[in-house]
């Protein structure tokens, strides 16, 4: 998808991944043992909601900086989810968790690509015409 045709954060192809692998972490945590339900599975499930949530609201941001923060926020998840997928394959909980990983791995390559982009985006613009800038002063 092209820049010019995104309009939503629904757009953005790592939105839509994150979507998908929420979705996959409700449905292998559906067969954790009862008694992680407010452990581990409540865990992973919180951490895999956070990453689309906080891209869509870092997306509703006014600013770059602001957007590149929530980005963050989302990648910060992503190593949560990671650290709880470890844990639950040490517990025996699930058996792929190579593949399980490595959607994380991309999803967070995704992001930190999104954040790059926005972070040069940011810089190349021109200064509000008659606002400060460093140079105004000299």
């Amino acid at each position: 998808m092209t820049r010019s045709n995104i309009r939503s954060h629904t757009d953005l192809d790592v939105w839509q991944e994150s979507i998908q692998f929420v979705t996959a972490v409700y449905d292998f945590t559906r067969r954790f043992p009862k008694e992680e339900t407010h452990g581990l599975t409540s865990q992973l499930r919180r951490a895999a909601v956070s990453v689309p949530s906080n891209i869509a609201e870092g997306a509703s941001r006014s600013s770059a900086k602001e957007y590149v923060r929530f980005l963050h926020l989302a990648r910060g998840s992503l190593s949560e989810l990671e650290t709880q997928l470890r844990i639950a394959d040490n517990l025996g909980f699930i058996d792929d968790v190579d593949k399980r990983v490595v959607s994380v791995v991309k999803l967070r390559k995704m992001i930190s690509s999104l954040i790059t982009s926005l972070e040069r985006q940011s810089r190349i613009r021109s200064p509000v015409p008659g606002a400060w800038s460093p140079k105004s002063d000299v």
